[in-house]
């Protein structure tokens, strides 16, 4: 029990700070899924 503790408080920690840090550096899924830099379209 203690071991599966241990995992989900590690969890909840790293979640926590991949949030952090993704909103400090401004990512987001809408950019990542909108962007039309480098698309090839025909003539």
């Amino acid at each position: 029990m203690k071991a599966f503790l241990t995992a989900v408080v590690a969890m909840v920690v790293i979640a926590a700070g991949a949030y952090q840090i993704l909103e400090v550096i401004n990512v987001s899924t809408a950019k990542a899924g909108t962007s039309s830099e480098n698309v090839r379209l025909s003539d």
